[in-house]
């Protein structure tokens, strides 16, 4: 961080109750430059994390291109859709599953306003029989998360979700959709008014306890999937 402090806002509040500043101007120990690289000598020209934005994802989502086969950056491709996680895991394997290496996997459904409530399920497996023929990647498309560690070329974190009737919750089976690294966008490729024909429909407040709690107070993935009641001023407040 502080070879990045000049891209930094040095005034944000931490978590230790100082700010970034602060923090930063604590005495350190050596730097071992073989695995923190000055700012001006990076590894590589391009950071490894790129947001994406368009007509499939308003509010964002994030492509991790240093994990992500580069042939996939610029492509447009059908949707083969998973409505849930339950959905994926009854059919991903299935032999009959109409899929090609060309495609787009599409989960719904496992964003933080889901029942699943964002689990690290992003990593979307590989069809079987496409990795019986030795595909080793292919683009994946989900409101839900998953590990740092993992490879491949993932869309992840696609805001709003699919819970709340975010566009994600409109892709059918067959639509196209375009993916541009270099443009830093994603699109489904689904004319308006046919989207205006397909209804969604949020799920159902619980009645109380934990699941209404979470229900009523979760942010989307771009405000941190957070609960409003602990920002400093909750949305639709303002500060005095």
């Amino acid at each position: 961080m502080r070879e990045l402090k000049p891209l930094l806002d040095l005034d944000c509040m931490t978590v230790a109750g100082e700010t970034l500043a602060e923090r930063l101007a604590a005495s350190h120990g050596p730097i071992d430059r073989s695995v923190i690289k000055p700012l001006l000598e990076p590894l590589q020209p391009t950071g490894g994390l790129v947001a994406l934005f368009g007509s499939l994802a308003p509010k964002g989502a994030i492509f991790k291109r240093s994990a992500a086969d580069p042939s996939l950056f610029e492509k447009e491709g059908r949707a083969v859709v998973f409505t849930s996680l339950e959905d994926l895991s009854a059919r991903i394997d299935d032999p009959d599953l109409d899929v090609t290496p060309e495609d787009f996997l599409v989960l719904q459904n496992a964003g933080p306003l889901s029942a699943s409530g964002m689990p690290e399920a992003g990593y979307l497996p590989i069809p079987a029989k496409l990795a019986r023929a030795g595909i080793k990647d292919m683009v994946r498309i989900s409101d839900a998360r998953m590990s740092g560690t993992a490879y491949g070329s993932v869309v992840l974190h696609v805001t709003p979700d699919a819970a709340s009737g975010g566009p994600l919750a409109k892709v059918r089976n067959g639509d196209h959709i375009r993916l541009s690294v270099a443009e830093r966008r994603l699109d489904l490729l689904v004319a308006p008014e046919e989207l205006a024909r397909r209804p969604t429909a949020p799920p159902a407040m619980p009645d109380r306890g934990y699941a209404k709690l979470y229900r009523r107070e979760i942010l989307q993935a771009d405000r941190g999937c957070d609960f409003n009641f602990l920002r400093k001023y909750p949305l639709g407040e303002v500060a005095e």
